[in-house]
């Protein structure tokens, strides 16, 4: 039977299981779930399916495992190593209609939801309860919460309060076969065998399809409040990082951005600031809790040590306004970038009081496979975004040239004690770089992992191993 054929078995099977499910093959619905955020990448499914609950997923990927369809997981697209692009082509399971908060445990503290609840929807929902849920990629506003754990993704507040999976208690998944299982308890202690559940968080779709998610929730701290301290040189900006941890404050956002970074964002993403003539990199600093008194007193101490390490004119947000402004200017730059030119990102992670010498190493990288760089990213966590221009380079310069320079980059990643993705995952676009971190044997033991879950290989095949 050929591709054809057993595309069309398949889709007469499913249409006779489940007659009222969305599935759709025409070339607008196809294309639109052809590609992600990562670079410019494009791969065509053959068909797309909007299940609306756990049962139909079940019947889906039972069918796709019997007859051999490669089958892609997707929630809003926003992923920018890859993982949704269906290289395989075959099903792209998009999730987003499974979306509802199906409850919020107020006793407890945790809630149970769809797959595609959007990141920030979730957030309004808690915090009208008085609740929190922290993590908070720069996507919040259209990121799904199954994104969220296929890759364990951060955001700016990961630094006091941890990424995504420190926020997952339990999830229904769904296995290859079909079998539904729950990978663990909804506890805040776990110590029951393996645990499956920090096993599917970050597994990109490879392992199983999550189809319920409970979340741990914290109350909401009452206050915020934001600095954006200015520094005339981004190392002198890193180097005061640790400083701040070292004199016993953990700020609740540590985000980092040079001047380039700032502009492409105020350029490119329409926002009105003014960044002025000296300042070549900033940090934006919040603190939060629920005394106003502790926090100023935070502040004060911030003050003091960024001074001391040249920063200078640190400014306060004093309105809500101002607030957002501010953060949109941070959320908006890898948008910026990627709407306004060809370009990789690199998730680049070390531990923070090495971030000066890494900043370092990318631009000295820069200079030698002539290419230049935005950087940006979660200072707080030694979480450096890298993204690559292609401005002027030829097709051969980018291709050859700029992979090599990745590789070297990650290589000094991994001699500061870092990895190469802290948020991002590995997905399609980094996975021939794995092997800088990892030995064979621990190649050949994530392979035995996959082979145990997915045995005939349909569950987004050719991702993250290389």
């Amino acid at each position: 039977m050929d591709v054809s054929d057993t595309l069309s078995a398949f889709l007469n099977e499913l249409k006779q299981v489940l007659p009222h499910i969305k599935c759709f093959t025409d070339a607008e619905v196809l294309k639109n779930n052809a590609s992600d955020a990562s670079e410019d990448l494009v791969f065509m499914p053959q068909i797309v399916i909007y299940p609306e609950s756990t049962e139909e997923v079940s019947q889906i990927t039972t069918l796709c495992n019997y007859y051999l369809v490669p089958l892609t997981v997707r929630g809003a697209g926003t992923g920018l190593s890859g993982g949704a692009l269906p290289v395989k082509g075959g099903v792209i399971l998009n999730m987003t209609r499974m979306n509802q908060i199906l409850s919020i445990d107020t006793e407890n503290l945790q809630a149970t939801v769809q797959p595609g609840v959007i990141n920030f929807e979730f957030q309004e929902a808690v915090k009208a309860l008085g609740l929190f849920y922290p993590p908070d990629p720069a996507s919040w506003g259209s990121c799904t919460l199954g994104g969220n754990v296929a890759h364990s993704s951060g955001g700016p507040r990961a630094v006091k309060y941890g990424t995504t999976r420190d926020y997952i208690l339990n999830l229904e998944v769904v296995l290859a076969d079909g079998t539904v299982i729950w990978t663990g308890a909804n506890t805040l202690k776990y110590s029951t065998a393996y645990n499956f559940t920090q096993l599917f968080i970050g597994s990109e779709g490879t392992l199983g399809i999550v189809t319920k998610i409970v979340c741990k929730l914290i109350p909401n701290p009452a206050l915020q409040y934001l600095m954006l301290v200015p520094f005339d040189s981004p190392e002198a900006a890193c180097r005061s990082v640790a400083a701040v941890f070292k004199a016993g404050i953990t700020p609740s956002a540590m985000e980092f951005m040079e001047r380039s970074a700032m502009e492409w964002s105020v350029k490119y993403g329409a926002v009105d600031f003014n960044i002025e003539s000296h300042w070549n990199a900033i940090l934006l600093v919040e603190v939060d809790g629920f005394n106003a008194d502790v926090l100023m007193h935070e502040c004060e101490i911030l003050g003091s040590i960024f001074t001391a390490h040249g920063a200078s004119d640190i400014l306060f947000a004093d309105s809500a306004e101002q607030k957002e402004t501010l953060w949109k200017i941070r959320r908006k730059v890898g948008e910026a970038v990627k709407n306004n030119s060809t370009y990789k990102e690199e998730d680049t992670v070390v531990p923070r009081a090495a971030l000066p010498e890494l900043l370092s190493a990318v631009k000295s990288i820069g200079k030698k496979f002539g290419f230049e760089s935005v950087c940006y990213g979660h200072a707080g966590d030694g979480n450096l975004h890298v993204n690559i221009i292609k401005g002027n380079l030829s097709d051969k310069e980018w291709n050859l040239h700029v992979t090599e320079g990745i590789k070297a980059i990650f290589k000094v990643c991994k001699s500061l004690g870092g990895t190469i993705s802290g948020e991002h995952g590995i997905g399609w676009v980094q996975k021939s770089y794995l092997p800088i971190m990892f030995s064979d044997t621990h190649l050949n033991m994530f392979r035995a992992v996959k082979q145990a879950f997915d045995p005939k290989g349909i569950l987004n095949p050719e991702k993250i191993m290389p």
